[in-house]
């Protein structure tokens, strides 16, 4: 994603911007176009088990075709992080036009953004963290799948499991999300680290520990961005 001068020489995400010729209308339906891309290829992987587990769980019944539920699940998953992107571009656009507009809010975006890394790895510690990391890794918090019971294979219930399990997703990944937006959207190293941790802590066998170790690393990430800021200002 390209980026643009702001007065005091920082760097902004064009992503909260209209194109040259675009409304905001057309700004926000680019946006949420380029997020729901990044948001499947970034969050589905990490996800695909569970949803797997979901699609063995359906009751036989031959309300839907093998592998619709699982498919029916994933689009209510995607819908609440499209909400998520729907909810996120009027704030960032909102701050990206006043940071345009007033040098001092601009010179103040990297301490801000220090703040929400350090924010991000904090949270990382929480136990509001540690309970919705577990919602996620046990799907849902879907208690019938790990009790054995076949579960109703209609299309609303599959939908409805996944709508639950995009829920629980967002909230458990808003820290290392925020850490995403506020470093680059779409840029594609921060991508990649924040996409290899969502996964370490969703799939590795210690995921709570995976968790603080990752947070670890963030508030670290933090001070050094903080260290750079004092150091030139």
């Amino acid at each position: 994603m390209n980026t643009m001068p702001m007065p005091g020489g920082e760097m902004m995400s064009m992503a909260w911007m209209p194109m040259s010729g675009q409304g905001w209308a057309g700004a926000a339906v680019s946006f949420l176009a380029m997020w729901t891309v990044m948001i499947a290829a970034m969050m589905l992987p990490s996800s695909i088990p569970v949803l797997w587990r979901y699609g063995q769980s359906v009751g036989r019944k031959g309300e839907l075709p093998d592998g619709l539920p699982i498919a029916l699940a994933a689009v209510g998953y995607i819908l609440v992080w499209i909400l998520v992107g729907a909810a996120v571009f009027p704030l960032g656009a909102a701050i990206t036009a006043a940071t345009m507009r007033h040098a001092a809010l601009a010179r103040a975006v990297p301490v801000a953004t220090a703040l929400v890394v350090l924010s991000a790895g904090a949270l990382q510690f929480s136990r509001w963290k540690a309970h919705q990391l577990a919602c996620c890794r046990r799907d849902g918090c879907c208690e019938s799948l790990g009790s054995g019971r076949a579960l109703p294979g209609g299309a609303f219930t599959a939908l409805c499991h996944g709508l639950r399990l995009g829920v629980h997703c967002s909230q458990c990944c808003a820290g290392l999300t925020a850490v995403l937006l506020v470093t680059g959207i779409m840029d594609v190293p921060a991508m990649v680290a924040v996409t290899a941790a969502i996964m370490l802590e969703r799939l590795a066998p210690a995921g709570e520990r995976v968790a603080r170790l990752i947070g670890v690393v963030v508030v670290c990430a933090g001070l050094l961005q903080m260290a750079r800021v004092v150091g030139f200002s």
